[in-house]
């Protein structure tokens, strides 16, 4: 059973310290209401411009975000004992922001994941994207938004204390049509429970999938594998892919497959077991179609804990499909927030989004916005311990 953040709140904000940016976080005092968002310098890009990290606290989480790719920079949650970790990967510099190619935490936009061969077609018109994923495009481009500098100012809504992220995508950027502006909102609501919410409007007909790349890995960022995480996905079907990642267009049951994450297993339970799906993706990197399918209100999808923690994470979603990763790609040559160097399977994705490649699989759910229409999605993030 998981235990109300309050049980372990009080523990948590009195073993909190301060931090000071581009070093291996400690903890600032996270008091249960919250306080306005605190911003800093923490870089500057080759051509001069400003990168700032706003801090956010309440509820015992704190919560560090960049204008650089709008990147969930830290993550810190108590454990059971009250005892506070960053449980999101990153880095403690720019510097490796820019080079590292891992969507660490980052905005992902136009389009996150795959679409095929980089094209798709929209009202008879072909449209050609930037290919960086083998021979398809991968979120949204070699310059997609987690490269670009959002606007960002204090949230002014009611339901918590957050930041407001604001960026307006020019019409034929990597080669998405429509002029798209975009606002994205994070906020902690006073259990310290954190929202993600997405808008965006288009001048002109095109296609949209938003979501975030936060790499997660509860025990603590730098703490080794995932591989004893325990995962449920209320997803009964998933979407096997080629051997380049892109979807076949069929939805199999998971019964029976290594995919089958109804109930609660580790992770590291069938991970190695030879499936030709976890051969195609070196492990997970796959979209689950959730059972709850597309809804107006956020709904329970997700359940992540771990054991030796305590810490538990509950993901609830508006969106169709969550897109497991389980941290495949990283192989000893990145050094994290905590000096740590971060190797297979030691943070894993859990992508809310449509499916990929929708743009070119008419039987999937839609991402096409039109004018005059607004796209809105919601994934809630959840914390507890056990």
């Amino acid at each position: 059973m998981t235990t109300s953040r309050r049980t372990v709140m009080a523990a948590a904000a009195a073993g909190l310290a301060a931090t000071a940016v581009g070093a291996a976080p400690a903890f600032a005092s996270a008091p249960a209401g919250g306080g306005r968002p605190r911003k800093e310098h923490f870089g500057t890009l080759p051509d001069g411009t400003r990168v700032d990290r706003w801090t956010v606290r309440s509820g015992g989480t704190r919560l560090g975000v960049l204008s650089y790719g709008g990147i969930v920079q830290t993550l810190e949650i108590p454990d059971r004992h009250g005892r506070p970790a960053n449980v999101s990967l990153g880095f403690d510099n720019l510097g490796d922001y820019l080079t590292a190619g891992t969507y660490f935490g980052a905005l992902i936009g136009r389009y996150g994941n795959r679409i095929a061969r980089g094209t798709f077609t929209l009202d008879g018109r072909t449209y050609r994207l930037p290919v960086n994923d083998g021979p398809n495009s991968l979120h949204g481009g070699d310059k997609g938004f987690d490269t670009r500098v959002w606007d960002v100012e204090p949230y002014a809504g009611n339901s918590g204390t957050g930041l407001t992220l604001r960026r307006v995508s020019p019409d034929g950027e990597m080669g998405y049509p429509g002029t798209l502006t975009v606002r994205v909102d994070y906020v902690l609501d006073r259990r310290g429970d954190l929202r993600i919410s997405y808008e965006a409007t288009t001048d002109r007909a095109t296609v949209v999938n938003l979501t975030n790349h936060t790499y997660f890995n509860l025990a603590g960022e730098g703490s080794g594998d995932v591989l004893g995480h325990t995962l449920r996905i209320a997803a009964s079907r998933y979407t096997p892919v080629d051997d380049t990642l892109i979807p076949t267009g069929e939805l199999p049951e998971v019964a029976g497959t290594p995919f089958d994450f109804r109930r609660a297993k580790p992770i590291g339970q069938d991970i190695r077991k030879g499936h030709e799906q976890l051969v195609f993706g070196g492990g997970y990197d796959h979209n689950f179609a959730l059972d709850k399918g597309v809804t107006a209100r956020a709904e329970h999808a997700v359940t992540l804990a771990d054991p030796v923690s305590g810490r538990t994470m509950d993901i609830a979603t508006t969106e169709p499909g969550v897109q497991f990763y389980s941290g495949n790609g990283l192989d000893g040559t990145l050094r994290g927030t905590s000096g740590a160097l971060y190797r297979q399977a030691d943070g894993l994705c859990l992508e809310t989004q449509h499916f990929p490649d929708s743009p070119n699989r008419p039987a999937f759910p839609t991402t096409v916005l039109r004018p005059g229409r607004t796209y809105r999605t919601t994934t809630v993030h959840s914390f507890g311990v056990r």
